[in-house]
């Protein structure tokens, strides 16, 4: 039974503390309808404070059908509802399409979460969205991080993210809503190929299944948790060596490091001065070896969102340009 095993997951992973005010994101699709269905179901045994939050990314002409169909159904449920419309198309976000709508939903749920001083926020990913998000990043190559792909529980800027359904599969889920007569919305352009997620889904993925493994997507599922706890256990150490360092990569000292530290080194050091590491490739890590390695002092490496980094005589400075 679905519920019994989101009881048994958010007491694993500790998801979410008794009394907990949860913000619940829901697109009104399937995954993010079951999971706030879950959690109200579990309301008063977690003692759960659920706030429901929406952003319409108007990509869409029908998709204020789906803005109203959420407010409803919150409504029906007696739970209070954010709702928010944006024009992606004319956003002054930089990136892909995929990129502004991931960074302009981030931002609202942050804004929202604040508002109503929530610290937890329940996202509706699956076991397909993890399967399809390795082999997207496989795609395009990536390391151990990119690997681990989606997290069951992540602290971002504070809040700590939680997704109770990553280890549920999408067909489960639809099962479930339709046993229980619950409704939802169709995005009927996640059938197109337009996006390179969507390929995957749809053609890359069953392809696999049938010619290759049939449970190509528990393997990968599995293939993503080995690599984050791996990531973890490696993280912490770099984290540890990082602060030895005093936050700054002194170059004798990152020169006598196993390889795998001193990249994630570079990577933490990235996300201090931009706050994330998105669109930083395996390429632009094989740069930074080199000029710590190679490249004389006062060269110097640009890399995605702004960040440079210039070698110093006996540092890296990594700075905003």
């Amino acid at each position: 039974m679905l519920l019994e095993r989101v009881r048994q997951i958010i007491k694993k992973y500790s998801l979410v503390k008794n009394g907990e005010r949860v913000l619940v994101a829901v697109s009104g699709g399937p995954d993010s309808t079951a999971l706030v269905f879950l959690l109200y179901a579990l309301r008063k045994e977690l003692d759960l404070k659920l706030h429901v939050a929406h952003l319409d990314h108007g990509l869409r002409e029908d998709s204020v059908k789906d803005r109203k169909f959420v407010e409803k159904m919150s409504g029906n449920m007696g739970l209070p509802c954010t709702a928010e419309r944006i024009d992606i198309k004319s956003s002054a976000q930089r990136g892909s399409l995929e990129e502004r709508a991931r960074t302009c939903r981030m931002e609202f749920l942050f804004r929202t979460a604040r508002k109503i001083k929530a610290g937890t926020i329940a996202l509706g990913h699956n076991r397909d969205d993890q399967a399809e998000t390795v082999l997207m990043r496989l795609l395009r190559g990536t390391g151990l991080y990119g690997l681990s792909a989606i997290s069951m529980k992540r602290k971002i800027k504070g809040y700590t993210f939680v997704r109770p359904l990553l280890e549920t599969g999408r067909k489960e889920i639809v099962a479930y809503l339709g046993k229980a007569k619950i409704p939802f919305c169709v995005d009927i352009s996640n059938a197109e190929d337009a996006y390179t997620r969507n390929r995957i889904r749809n053609n890359l993925l069953p392809l696999l299944e049938k010619e290759y493994n049939r449970n190509i997507r528990d393997v990968l599922a599995g293939t993503a948790e080995t690599a984050g706890y791996d990531y973890d256990y490696l993280n912490r150490q770099a984290e540890l060596a990082f602060k030895k360092m005093g936050g700054v990569i002194k170059l004798e000292r990152c020169a006598v490091l196993h390889p795998a530290l001193q990249r994630l080194m570079f990577r933490l050091a990235i996300a201090r001065v931009q706050g994330n590491t998105r669109r930083i490739t395996f390429q632009h890590i094989r740069e930074l070896e080199d000029l710590v390695s190679n490249r004389p002092v006062g060269s110097i490496v640009d890399l995605p969102q702004g960040v440079s980094v210039v070698k110093k005589k006996t540092s890296l400075r990594f700075y905003l340009r």
